[in-house]
């Protein structure tokens, strides 16, 4: 009978696989958090449906039934419908960056019916940055130091003695 003696772990050889395997590991781990993340937001309708819409003849309702609710309509009054879709890929601690944006506008007519169907993509318009973390308020625009000593004169002994 053979004998195997001491199968421990503890040997030279399982010592290198294992740093080895650490190793990997972080390795793995750090490609991994470099892949980008992708976000999808909005909605644009099947290609095939929004050729199916006729100017003139389809109407709001019908425009409804077939592409379904839009993403937003136009502001004021305007009888335009959006469909809008995005795409946001994130890097890690990069900042997001909009890499594809697809809109669909159906314009209406006075009368309720399609009078055009227009498409956009990110090449055809622009960023823009809705929210500057910025408040701007209205009037002249003092520093502290002007504030603070912009009413030294302004007092007559009049008006702190009451008289008019």
């Amino acid at each position: 009978m053979r004998e195997f003696g001491n199968m421990s772990s503890e040997g030279p050889m399982s010592k290198s696989v294992f740093k080895k395997f650490l190793v990997m590991s972080a390795f793995a781990g750090a490609l991994s958090a470099c892949a980008p993340q992708i976000d999808v937001h909005g909605y644009v309708p099947v290609a095939a449906d929004v050729d199916a819409i006729t100017p003139g003849k389809d109407t709001q309702n019908s425009v409804l039934a077939l592409l379904g609710t839009p993403t937003t309509t136009g502001a004021q009054g305007s009888d335009t419908w959006y469909y809008i879709s995005s795409r946001v890929e994130r890097v890690a601690f990069l900042a997001p960056k909009e890499v594809d944006r697809q809109i669909v506008a159906v314009v209406f007519a006075g009368n309720g019916r399609v009078s055009a169907v227009e498409h956009f993509s990110l090449e055809d318009g622009r960023i823009i940055d809705l929210n500057r973390n910025v408040t701007i308020t209205d009037g002249r625009r003092l520093t502290f130091f002007e504030q603070l000593l912009g009413n030294l004169g302004s007092f007559s002994a009049e008006s702190f003695l009451g008289g008019g």
